[in-house]
């Protein structure tokens, strides 16, 4: 009977947030395969835990997946890990992950921190539908094209940033998706030093210059999405006037607004307007 392999969710910074079943499951495993050994070494250290390990990173991970995969087959019990946060984002573990579920292995998650929704929560932006796309490209050109490719996207854009390329990368957002583009800066978060600050790209530009968000750390940025263009073939007014006299006021607002692209709010307003009795 085959082994299970758990992805397990390691802290961002805190090392308090290791979930207490993340904990029993890093004691219980056969084996940890881990993105830095040494990283993980320390976290093993420092809840007292002596599981070996075996690292399993960019570089080498076509060549030990296979060696997991037996090892799995044979019954034993493997938890992966990644540096910090949840494995498989922007980390290694795509291939093995991909290879136990072709071999029949069960995987399971162990949940815990990620820096992705630990942005989104303190973002103070649209959380209902969101896009994760990871770190910009490093070269000016080839990330100012990345970002006109996602200009109009509508969804909530969140990105990671290294501390070398935050300043060049909140510019280019700025005068790509614009200046005006409400956006929130997590830097270092859950770590002693953690900033959560939100603005305009503008704002937020200026704070790094002034170094009010200091170029140190780690970055995570979330993006305002796009906003919807209203469509102008569409009478408002006459889908608004048709749609009260056969549906509640409220609904026919947000299905107008669905429609036309306006805000759902305005539109609302508006069908009170045109309802409204005549004095």
């Amino acid at each position: 009977m085959s082994g299970t392999l758990y992805i397990v969710a390691t802290p961002i910074g805190n090392l308090d947030d290791l979930t207490p079943r993340a904990r029993q499951t890093l004691a219980d495993v056969d084996l940890i395969a881990a993105e830095d050994t040494r990283h993980t070494g320390r976290l093993l250290f420092s809840i007292g835990v002596k599981t070996p390990q075996k690292a399993l990173h960019d570089h080498n991970e076509s060549r030990v997946v296979p060696t997991l995969i037996r090892a799995l087959s044979a019954g034993k019990s493997v938890a992966l890990v990644s540096d910090a946060g949840t494995p498989l984002v922007s980390d290694p573990g795509y291939r093995l992950v991909a290879a136990a579920h072709e071999n029949g292995i069960t995987v399971s998650p162990i949940p815990g921190a990620s820096a992705v929704t630990a942005a989104l929560s303190a973002a103070g932006l649209p959380t209902d539908r969101f896009c994760f796309e990871g770190f910009l490209p490093s070269k000016r050109t080839a990330r100012a094209e990345f970002l006109r490719s996602v200009s109009s996207e509508t969804r909530t854009l969140v990105f990671f940033e290294s501390v070398h390329r935050i300043r060049d990368s909140l510019d280019d957002m700025a005068a790509i998706l614009g200046d005006d583009r409400r956006a929130f800066v997590g830097r270092e978060l859950s770590k002693l030093h953690e900033q959560c600050v939100q603005g305009t790209l503008a704002s937020l530009c200026d704070a790094i210059e002034a170094d009010e968000i200091p170029g140190k750390g780690e970055f995570v940025v979330v993006v305002h999405g796009a906003e919807h263009e209203a469509d102008s073939s569409i009478d408002a007014d006459l889908l608004l006037t048709e749609l009260t006299a056969v549906l509640p006021g409220k609904q026919a607002a947000e299905i107008t607004a669905r429609v036309t692209g306006q805000k759902k709010n305005a539109m609302y307003r508006r069908m009170l307007e045109l309802t409204k009795p005549d004095t």
